[in-house]
């Protein structure tokens, strides 16, 4: 499989398609974004902005990457690059965005799964946090690489055969505008038992977990849902720490339920997601499907 250079992109400001110039994208109404030299690209404009840094800092960027190229999460890895490729011909061409891809490390591994395939796959990693985006530009040169958000995804309209969602923050109604017709939605969530053996000990009590699946959300038919289970265990608190880093629990947990986890030099956990697929569906054919 070819990986080939992402030209889907459109402008933040108005939605007009960008075009390559140098070192720059531009749009026919002049707007002008510039390419680091790293690689990235800067498509979240300041008024987009919550914050002056939105997003993941650089320490928790480099604390996820250190724990992600461990290989503790490869599992996890490995069934999403399987979704993303089954269903693309020999020789075919198709698109495919992380939507909040963080340092990279699953359009990394995607592309090196996509190796051995006869695809040209263009793929586009995009985050709100400059230090990831930053970070994943470093690593991964193949790749497009921009900073932006899921709430005004810098894509154009029906470009896209594949989205990725790994643990974020889906805006179903920016995915839905652009995946083509009767593209898919990879979304990767936590499952009830993920990391329990981590919560059980930096929480006094852990809240009932829901077992019913998320509601299809509009626009989008349910296709598929894959269940990954497996054990890992951590050898360090180096390894420890940057579990808890990369987590939204680094914050929620207490002064002291952080402390409990920094005592710890060994930690055997369960990692426990589910990777569902949602199709994208023209309203006729989504119609139907409603009426059945």
């Amino acid at each position: 499989m070819n990986i080939t250079p992402f030209q889907a992109l459109a402008c933040p400001l108005d939605g007009a398609a960008l075009r390559r110039a140098g070192s720059s994208w531009l749009c026919t109404a002049g707007h002008c974004f510039d390419i680091a030299s790293q690689g990235y690209c800067n498509l979240l404009p300041v008024q987009k902005k919550r914050s002056l840094e939105p997003g993941d800092s650089k320490e928790m960027v480099a604390a996820r990457r250190r724990f992600l190229e461990a290989g503790h999460y490869q599992p996890i890895a490995a069934a999403v690059s399987r979704a993303v490729l089954a269903d693309f011909p020999f020789g075919t061409s198709a698109s495919c965005l992380d939507a909040g891809s963080g340092e990279g490390y699953y359009l990394r591994q995607l592309a090196a799964a996509a190796g051995e395939r006869g695809t040209g796959l263009a793929l586009l990693g995009l985050d709100i946090s400059k230090s990831a985006v930053l970070s994943a530009a470093k690593l991964e040169k193949r790749a497009n690489w921009v900073v932006g958000s899921n709430a005004n995804l810098p894509v154009l309209p029906g470009t896209l055969d594949r989205v990725l969602c790994m643990f974020g923050f889906p805006v179903y109604s920016e995915f839905a505008r652009v995946l083509k017709a009767d593209g898919c939605l990879l979304q990767v969530d936590a499952g009830p038992d993920h990391l329990r053996e981590l919560r059980e000990i930096i929480y006094p009590s852990l809240k009932p977990e829901r077992t019913a699946e998320a509601p299809t959300p509009a626009g989008f038919v349910r296709q598929a849902s894959e269940a990954v289970r497996f054990s890992l265990t951590l050898n360090s608190a180096e390894e420890i720490a940057d579990l808890l880093a990369m987590t939204p629990h680094l914050y929620r947990a207490s002064a002291e339920g952080r402390a409990k986890a920094a005592a710890l030099r060994t930690l055997s956990l369960t990692a426990d997601v589910r990777l569902t697929q949602f199709r994208r569906l023209t309203d006729i054919i989504l119609s139907r499907y409603t009426e059945g």
